[in-house]
């Protein structure tokens, strides 16, 4: 199913599953969680699982936890951990609770380690990475027994202990379940459960040289929390026997009480750009892009910086929906959804972009100036002046020599309304020494602030700044950071190939005087052009630094 910027899509069949959970008492109060891995920043697609998990909570009066799967100790960071919080946060929910970490329960996980491996369960095995993927088969023939798996359970609990010790090297042994080795399910061909890794953790310091799997880990923290309600991507459904064996064997043995239901929906593939931490990581890494927090990437940050709003994020997240078909979606629909929620919260001012300079050559003393409300629906925004002086800029391409069929603006001997202000006549040209049109002489007629000229109509109405009073700011214009829709899934290309070119572009603006006072992510309408935020790193009107990201633009001109 794609989905395109004109339609709305709610369906969200884990709510219902829900409903029924509390309607016939399965369930008093449900608990859901977001576990992300603290490897990287979260994206779009993490901030439709915050949506989902946090908004069930909240709407159905329960708990959310947020849980960090931190069991790859290698590429785990502080700093995204605290990134992760925050991100959180700017979206709007909260946890309950304090924060919960899989290394909570990491003396818990041994424990039950060692329980499986005195139920004939378990063992330690000492086949090599590529000796374990030829014995495990593939999806069309059966896996064959590790010549380690009759090991008795005193020498496994021997040699799982001296795993924990230190006592081999890393990758020499792994402690795996004994489920099935001719399942159809690759996943319960006796899988790994602990690995030998020497690797510092951001929690638990040296304390452990083993750390658990995912899916061991995954299942057990969501049974020790109570979880009610464990919804994860698609991909996990294939993991979900051996979630649900896992579980069962530890609560028919009384060491676990809870047995959480897991429910898959499809991920969010989001066009021209990527979910893939990895390969996010590469474009920071590679320095094609300034940071995590770039607004041209798709991470939650980077969309923050880059004037989205948390509003328009949710109800992003509320028109993909929650499924299990395909979840491609135009990117237009996020662009929309952002869009929409900033049509009546940000002010409208005007700003030149590629200026050419207007001389009135009737200015005197007496021509007055205006006020001019922020938004013309919302009077509680409050006007600032819009004051005319003798030099202007306009847009460039708001004149025309030649003009073409159709033309409302500005164009020799013709007449535009500024906007806010009066009628003007474009009188004279002014050349530079190769023929370029480097300055225009108009008259303004003064009879016309505020009403229309009398005996003729005029059609066009243009922005405008003052050259005397407009602050200079440098804006950044984005567009998409990827020319292919699904830049990572074509056949023998690498998906750096596609980095558009055109992806930022900085200009030279000039702002109405009323930012002098902005503040580091206010947002602005620039009439004509679009929705602007000031950058939250480097915008700083206090030393007169004035930075601003262009969020997205008035309307949809994608070109398909």
């Amino acid at each position: 199913m794609t989905i395109h910027s004109h339609e709305v899509e709610a369906s969200n069949f884990i709510k219902n599953i829900i409903e029924e959970d509390l309607k016939t008492g399965k369930h008093q109060v449900i608990i859901t969680r977001f576990p992300p891995e603290p490897n990287g920043y979260l994206h779009i697609g993490h901030a439709k699982s915050i949506c989902l998990n946090f908004g069930l909570a909240k709407e159905f009066d329960g708990i959310c936890n947020l849980r960090f799967d931190d069991t790859n100790p290698e590429k785990e960071t502080d700093e995204y951990v605290q990134s992760i919080k925050e991100s959180i946060k700017w979206l709007g929910f909260n946890w309950d609770g304090e924060v919960k970490y899989a290394s909570d329960y990491f003396d818990k996980l041994y424990e039950f380690a060692e329980f499986f491996i005195k139920q004939s369960l378990a063992y330690v095995c000492d086949l090599n990475a590529d000796e374990m993927r030829e014995y495990r088969g593939s999806l069309v023939t059966k896996g064959k027994d590790s010549p380690y798996r009759k090991r008795s359970v005193e020498e496994n609990l021997n040699l799982f202990k001296q795993m924990r010790e230190g006592e081999f090297a890393d990758g020499a042994k792994t402690l795996r379940l004994k489920i099935d080795m001719a399942s159809s399910n690759i996943n319960l061909r006796d899988p790994v459960i602990y690995r030998i890794k020497r690797a510092h953790h951001i929690r638990t310091g040296d304390k452990w040289c083993i750390y658990p799997m995912y899916d061991y880990t995954h299942c057990i923290s969501d049974a020790l929390e109570n979880i009610t309600h464990s919804c994860c991507t698609l991909e996990f459904a294939d993991h979900r026997p051996l979630y649900d064996w896992v579980i069962a064997h530890l609560v028919k043995a009384n060491l676990l009480t809870s047995h959480p239901r897991q429910i898959e929906f499809s991920r969010l593939e989001l066009q021209y750009t990527i979910t893939s931490k990895r390969k996010l990581n590469q474009l920071v890494t590679d320095n094609l892009v300034s940071g995590w927090d770039d607004p041209r990437m798709p991470t939650i940050s980077g969309m923050r910086r880059r004037g989205y709003n948390k509003e328009g994020v949710q109800l992003f997240a509320k028109r993909c929906g929650i499924s299990k078909s395909p979840n491609i979606v135009d990117v237009s629909l996020l662009e929309a959804s952002v869009r929409e929620e900033l049509e009546n919260k940000a002010p409208r001012i005007m700003a030149v972009l590629n200026p050419l300079k207007v001389v009135l050559t009737n200015f005197d003393e007496y021509t007055a100036s205006r006020s001019a409300g922020f938004h013309p629906q919302h009077a509680q925004l409050g006007e600032r002046l819009v004051e005319l002086t003798r030099e202007i800029y306009i847009e460039r391409d708001d004149f025309m020599l030649d003009p073409i069929s159709g033309w409302q603006r500005l164009t020799a001997n013709s007449e535009v309304r500024l906007r806010h202000s009066y009628v003007i006549k474009c009188d004279e040209l002014i050349k530079d020494a190769t023929g370029n049109i480097v300055e225009l002489r108009c008259s303004i007629d003064k009879n016309t602030l505020g009403k229309n000229p009398e005996g003729r109509k005029v059609k066009g109405v243009i922005h405008w700044v003052s050259v005397t009073n407009a602050i200079e700011a440098q804006v950044r214009l984005y567009d998409r950071l990827f020319t292919e829709a699904e830049p990572d899934r074509v056949n023998g290309k690498d998906f750096k190939e596609f980095i558009n070119p055109h992806s930022l572009t900085i200009v030279k603006g000039y702002i109405e005087p009323v930012i002098i006072s902005s503040n580091a992510e206010d947002c602005y309408q620039f009439e004509r052009l679009g929705y602007f935020v000031a950058d939250r790193c480097d915008h700083d009107s206090s030393s007169n630094k004035y930075v601003f990201n262009k969020t997205v633009g008035l309307k949809d001109t994608w070109k398909k």
